[in-house]
């Protein structure tokens, strides 16, 4: 369960009679099929996270559908998809327990149920000896295993994702790749991740979405043909370094549109 299906699905931002009107997205059909991970990459402003929002049901397009398994979304869906941010969105004030606890019981998770989902989504990120410790004690990578456990407690089928390493170092990203394809090897979860890393993308993805400059359109879908948990020697292969040279290849022009048209945001 948790096939997503994105048909003909336009966003445009702005009334209709505004001069600044902006589409983001136009005319974009993509299939994600039960258990695969799919990387979002594209320019600045091509509407990667406005898809996102779509799928979760935070939005809705100025046309087209998405359905999750046939039936179409229209609002949000807490107990079948779960949202990672790239931003920290954890309660300062609250512990790392905390927060997943505050999350379960926000899903309407009951009580007798909510302790031991923590506990198993706090050992599958490495954070049980931090469990105690607040956000302001954590380093950046500490604080997205934290998020990511929140949403792995909920048990949802699918994980949406909108560039969650991005203000990490290279090296920590790197390695919380290594651990999301363990978890997606385990769970066998619905995984859209938003991207601007050549790397991550075919490190990660099953499959690439290439988007156009703005208004973002399906360029086309590069496959990764390469089983999951991927390893330290698929990062160093010859095969890693072909697909993130043709994904170079095929963004270059749409980057360069987007810096000719000032559009980069």
């Amino acid at each position: 369960m948790g096939g997503i299906s994105v048909r003909g699905v336009t966003q445009t931002f702005g009334a209709s009679d505004d001069a600044r009107r902006v589409t983001a997205l136009e005319d974009t059909t993509l299939e994600i099929p039960s258990g695969e991970l799919m990387c979002l990459i594209g320019p600045s402003g091509c509407g990667k996270s406005s898809l996102l929002d779509i799928i979760a049901g935070l939005a809705k397009p100025a046309a087209g559908s998405v359905t999750i398994d046939g039936e179409p979304v229209r609002g949000p869906l807490p107990k079948r998809v779960s949202f990672v941010f790239q931003e920290n969105a954890l309660f300062p004030w609250l512990t790392v327990e905390e927060n997943v606890l505050a999350a379960l019981a926000f899903q309407g998770v009951p009580k007798a149920e909510r302790r031991a989902r923590a506990d198993e989504a706090i050992a599958a990120v490495g954070l049980d000896a931090f469990r105690a410790h607040h956000p302001r004690q954590l380093s950046g990578g500490m604080k997205q295993r934290a998020q990511l456990a929140r949403a792995l407690s909920l048990q949802t089928e699918i994980l949406l994702m909108d560039e969650p390493f991005a203000a990490l170092d290279e090296q920590t990203r790197l390695l919380l790749g290594e651990d999301l394809s363990v978890l997606l090897a385990r769970t066998h979860k619905t995984i859209v991740f938003v991207t601007h890393s050549l790397v991550e993308a075919v490190f990660l993805a099953d499959r690439v979405a290439v988007f156009t400059a703005r208004p973002g359109r399906i360029k086309t879908v590069l496959n990764v043909d390469e089983p999951h948990p991927r390893t330290r020697s698929f990062m160093t292969s010859a095969k890693l370094a072909g697909l993130r040279n043709e994904l170079y290849d095929l963004l270059h022009d749409e980057v360069r549109k987007t810096m000719e048209t000032g559009a980069v945001a």
